[in-house]
């Protein structure tokens, strides 16, 4: 029984213990409550006075709205004569395509910024009335559980509890709202008010303020000239920082002489092909010229890229060749006969000859280069995006044409272009005739590197392998410059008729003497692959230095 009654004491103490530490806890809870309560009301009182201080927004008076339309016609007038000019210079449109885009979006920052800041007394009021609301709520609640202790008895009850606190204060709030409106009410008469008086003042002040506002426009319109003067040399900076290269010039030459050494790896690889597949009876090649644009490559890069590096390039060139260049060899066997004769002789001595046509396997091998050209690979890499930087860039040189001053640029003071007449009596000649008809179809063609077929455009011996293989006048596989000379007999100029070729040097660095061919169709006049494929004098200064020889297809 002794140790019964001390199991009841004990049990006894640890409830006091328990109860004790509960009241304690729910003690804490209202002290924080407490603190929490009245820290919102705190802030909720400063920021209702604040929203009280601040003044209803002045709608714009009339010189305020004269300034504005004034400043308006200004900028309209600015912009109109920028856009009435801005397609002669790209870059001059760019930077005003720039500055439209900044105004743009400062007006919006601005408006956007203002109207924050005009609205952030009401929504810091709103903040602290919700925060107030449920401290308040919490408070009363930690009020009634410590009064009540049952209320704590499980948490549906708790929660029913709260929910009926939460309501009375949101009735409240609802009622403080109804009372906010009433006041916004009072300060729009308010504002009425001072628009009237406003008006009246105009009226019997009128002469002062139509000089205040002519004043006015006149400094609105010196302003927005000197503010538009920094601002286009701003667009213009961004203009020419975003068609330039952005690569540093070694990195750039780098990685074409890279590009270069591909090719010419490849070259080496395409004259070693008997070498390296030797055993066949014949060989057959229709091989693409080998080169490229280093503008057109720079321009690649730097749209893909944004800059780069010539070490860290070097897996982009290797793509991109790759993707230009495919070498592809075919055998071939072919059952050819071969007659041979056996003698003999019979029982009478006399002597007889049989002749026998003996089947043999013939072995060829095909050896097929196609260069799809730099601008049709670059078409299917980049993104819409990457192509209007590709092609603004490579149209300025990204405002370095210093880089490679010595590649072909077309030459000459007068080019007619398509503006050109051939004359009659050397359209008399078919063949010459059929030539002609077929090269003017692709007047005004870009010149493309590599280039042999109207499915890429041309080059320059792309344009002549084309033109006379497919006027039926002369067969001519796809070759260089120089294996177009190679298949020609020396022309004296003046032998030189309509129909013949005309072959220059050094209009860029290459392999071999012969650089540049173009078709001779008399008068002095040439039509080749320049850029675009024209018409053109041959005897300018820059033709007549360039010179190599003429020359007729055997």
């Amino acid at each position: 029984m002794r140790q019964d009654d001390e199991a009841r004491r004990d049990t006894a103490h640890e409830e006091q213990d328990a109860q004790k530490a509960r009241k304690d806890k729910q003690e804490k809870k209202k002290e924080r409550a407490e603190a929490k309560a009245e820290h919102s009301a705190v802030k909720l009182e400063a920021a209702k006075e604040k929203l009280a201080q601040q003044k209803p927004q002045k709608p714009p008076g009339l010189p305020q709205r004269a300034a504005t339309a004034a400043g308006a016609g200004v900028w309209a007038y600015t912009h109109r004569k920028i856009h009435e000019v801005e397609h002669e210079n790209v870059g001059v449109e760019s930077a005003h395509k720039a500055e439209l885009l900044a105004e743009a979006g400062v007006h919006k920052a601005t408006r956007y910024t203002k109207r924050r800041i005009r609205e952030h007394p009401a929504r810091q009021v709103e903040k602290w009335e919700h925060k107030t609301m449920k401290a308040n709520a919490n408070l009363h609640y930690q009020q009634m559980a410590q009064e009540h202790p049952e209320f704590q008895s499980s948490f549906l009850s708790r929660m029913a509890q709260k929910w009926k606190i939460k309501r009375e204060y949101a009735k409240q709030a609802r009622e403080a709202a109804r009372q906010g409106a009433k006041a916004a009410g009072a300060a729009a008469t308010t504002t009425e008010k001072a628009v009237t008086y406003a008006s009246r003042f105009v009226r019997r002040h009128k002469s002062g303020v139509i000089i205040i506002l002519l004043l006015f426009c006149l400094f609105l319109i010196l302003n927005s000239v000197f503010s538009a003067l920094p601002s286009l040399g701003t667009g213009m900076m961004n203009a020419v920082v975003g068609t330039s290269y952005t690569a540093e010039d070694e990195d750039i030459l780098g990685a074409n002489e890279d590009y270069t050494a591909l090719e010419n790896k490849l070259r080496q690889k395409i004259a070693n092909i008997e070498h390296t597949h030797p055993g066949y009876d014949e060989y057959r090649y229709q091989v693409d010229e080998l080169g490229h644009n280093p503008y057109e490559l720079t321009s690649y890069l730097i749209a893909k890229l944004r800059t780069y590096t010539r070490e860290n390039v070097q897996g982009e060139l290797r793509a991109l060749f790759e993707a230009q260049y495919k070498l592809t060899l075919t055998e071939e066997v072919e059952i050819r006969y071969r007659t041979e004769t056996d003698t003999w002789t019979d029982e009478d001595g006399t002597t007889h000859t049989d002749t026998y046509e003996v089947p043999y396997e013939y072995y060829i091998l095909h050896v097929r280069l196609q260069n799809k050209t730099l601008p049709v690979v670059v078409n299917s890499l980049l993104d819409a995006e990457q192509k209007e930087i590709y092609d603004i860039t490579l149209e300025l040189k990204g405002n370095k044409p210093y880089l490679w001053d010595d590649i072909y640029t077309g030459g000459g003071s007068y080019d007619p272009g398509s503006d050109y007449t051939v004359p009659g009596e050397a359209l008399s000649d078919p063949a010459f005739a059929a030539l002609i008809t077929e090269a003017e179809k692709y007047l005004g063609w870009p010149y493309v590197w590599g280039g042999s077929s109207p499915s890429t455009s041309f080059d320059c011996s792309g344009f002549v392998c084309w033109v006379y293989t497919a006027s039926g006048v002369h067969n001519l596989p796809r070759t260089t410059a120089t294996g177009i000379f190679n298949q020609c007999a020396y022309v004296s100029p003046a032998d030189a008729r309509p129909g013949d070729l005309i072959f220059f040097t050094k209009t860029y660095d290459c392999d071999g003497p012969v650089s540049h061919v173009g078709i001779y169709v008399g008068d002095g006049m040439m039509i080749h692959a320049s850029d675009p494929i024209k018409y053109a004098s041959i005897n300018t200064n820059y033709w007549q230095e360039h010179f190599y020889a003429f020359g007729r297809l055997n």
